[in-house]
């Protein structure tokens, strides 16, 4: 379950702390803990009780504003083993892979947690995700990760193991892999998704994209597959000067969909 995203902050949760530059800070909110920067300190408890918005003044009178921190805030500052999906492809996935309230969905690999993260909000309480990865450190501090986000969950099945070499769960609604080598799961995909069901791959590289593809039409049992890759820019607004950022969160991944169907025939090439 989701924790509460409205009201005054509670001990317990993370808040972020931003300051006129517009840099942030991530803060949990106990009875003990001290915000400490270069621009001073603060006790985080005499936020406790505060509304969300409210500013505070630092020993060395810095002015910082708190607030919730979004999904896409903690994707971007929490602990990390390994890269994270950006917040930009992050929300791709939920609309390419139409991830949607009560789905059935499994993930691989874990790793840090942002993608189970997104998915975990996106199926609801009456959804489940089922994530696997290889590597016990992995699976512990993407525990630790969700755990800043969620007080509990669970429709949520952490597994310790190689999704290569098969799945267990069926009747999938959505397969999404942040995998180096999804291709090998694709015949697993085939039998575990429903009629219907959409399988989703992120890679980096062309020759992984190439292989995947090929390996999707082979399957015979995939059709609408499409492969794009999503680039952001953000813009500067100040006064009469309105210009792009010199920079831009460019080529992260790119993203593979395929649509499980019915078998189709050699011949048929028409839905490829």
């Amino acid at each position: 379950m989701e924790l509460n995203r409205r009201g005054p902050f509670r001990e317990g949760e993370y808040i972020q702390l931003l300051d006129r530059r517009g840099r942030s800070y991530l803060v949990h909110l106990t009875d003990r803990n001290l915000f400490e920067s270069h621009l001073g300190n603060y006790p985080a408890s005499d936020l406790i009780g505060q509304e969300e918005g409210v500013w505070i003044t630092t020993n060395k009178d810095h002015r910082l504003m708190a607030v919730r921190p979004t999904l896409s805030d903690l994707t971007l500052r929490m602990p990390r083993l390994a890269t994270v999906m950006y917040p930009k492809d992050l929300g791709a996935m939920l609309f390419y892979a139409d991830i949607f309230p009560g789905a059935r969905v499994l993930e691989a690999g874990t790793g840090s947690g942002a993608l189970t993260m997104t998915l975990l909000r996106a199926v609801g309480d009456r959804g489940r995700v089922y994530t696997y990865d290889l590597r016990q450190d992995m699976i512990e501090q993407a525990e630790a990760n969700i755990g800043r986000y969620f007080d509990s969950w669970d429709n949520l099945e952490i597994k310790i193991g190689d999704v290569y070499e098969g799945i267990e769960e069926d009747d999938l609604d959505r397969v999404i892999l942040d995998l180096p080598e999804p291709w090998h799961v694709v015949p697993h995909a085939s039998e575990s998704l429903v009629p219907g069901g959409l399988f989703f791959g992120f890679v980096p590289t062309v020759p992984q994209v190439d292989e995947l593809v090929k390996t999707l039409r082979s399957q015979r049992t995939f059709s609408m597959i499409e492969t794009m890759e999503i680039m952001m820019r953000q813009w500067n607004v100040s006064g009469r000067s309105v210009r792009p950022s010199h920079r831009m969160v460019g080529h992260t991944g790119f993203i593979i969909t395929a649509r499980k169907t019915s078998p189709r025939q050699p011949t048929d090439s028409s839905a490829e």
